[in-house]
């Protein structure tokens, strides 16, 4: 029997080691995938690219990041998401004020010295209080955002965030909305919001977590993954409802 496919887009200044555990834990159900998102300038042409390297049908999960171009993906080609996950993300443009901090980040990552991506202050706001003394939680992060490097930080960083209200209200395929309930970056008030717009979404928080939801509570996002896996398929979108403005 064929393994549906599942695409795994992962954040910024993440690569497939952010769904390392997923991975492992989901591969007798699924053909996981993790697609690269470190070299495009907008949603767009990410979106384009991961699409035009996938197959026809698949389900698709973004985290952060990687939830915005997947929500561009089912903007550009609903038809072929069988279903939606979107974990510690968010579906809406930068306030002035995220703004601003993005600005603040990109002018530091361009200081001489050893870029790491997260800080001890910054990795506060990333993960739960209960976290931060993890040393294994710690340097997988670390080790993953330096291998990365400033110049996928400070070009992700830059890519402008768009609204995804109305893709998501046009959607009919099971969705799955997941948030750690420690979550300082993308808050779970927001993500009870975006699930309130899909009649059939699934709302998941995460307890003991923060941002970093699959590297925080692996076990937790697999099984909520696996329960999506197993959701009957619908359609993938409601014809009508789908604004291409």
């Amino acid at each position: 029997m064929t393994r549906p496919a599942l695409l795994l887009i992962p954040g910024q200044l993440n690569d497939a080691e952010l769904w390392r555990d997923q991975i492992a834990g989901l591969g007798e159900r699924a053909d996981c995938t993790v697609p690269d998102i470190t070299g495009g300038g907008d949603l767009e042409s990410l979106a384009q690219a991961v699409l035009a390297a996938a197959p026809e049908r698949f389900s698709l999960a973004g985290f952060s990041l990687g939830g915005y171009v997947a929500v561009e993906m089912a903007r550009q080609a609903p038809q072929r998401i069988e279903r939606l996950a979107l974990l510690d993300t968010a579906i809406v443009p930068d306030s002035p004020a995220r703004a601003r901090g993005r600005r603040q980040l990109e002018d530091l990552a361009a200081l001489p010295g050893r870029f790491h991506g997260f800080g001890n202050q910054l990795l506060r706001s990333y993960l739960a209080a209960g976290n931060l003394g993890n040393a294994a939680i710690v340097a997988r992060i670390r080790d993953m955002t330096e291998r990365l490097g400033p110049e996928v930080f400070v070009r992700q960083s830059r890519i402008p965030r768009k609204d995804g209200g109305d893709v998501l209200a046009a959607l009919a395929c099971p969705v799955l909305i997941l948030c750690g309930e420690e979550d300082a970056i993308t808050p779970l008030a927001d993500h009870a919001a975006m699930a309130a717009l899909v009649p059939q979404a699934s709302l998941v928080a995460v307890p003991g977590s923060g941002h970093m939801t699959p590297i925080e509570q692996p076990e937790a996002v697999t099984r909520a993954l696996r329960d999506w896996l197993d959701r009957p398929l619908r359609r993938a979108h409601r014809p009508g409802r789908l604004s291409r403005s």
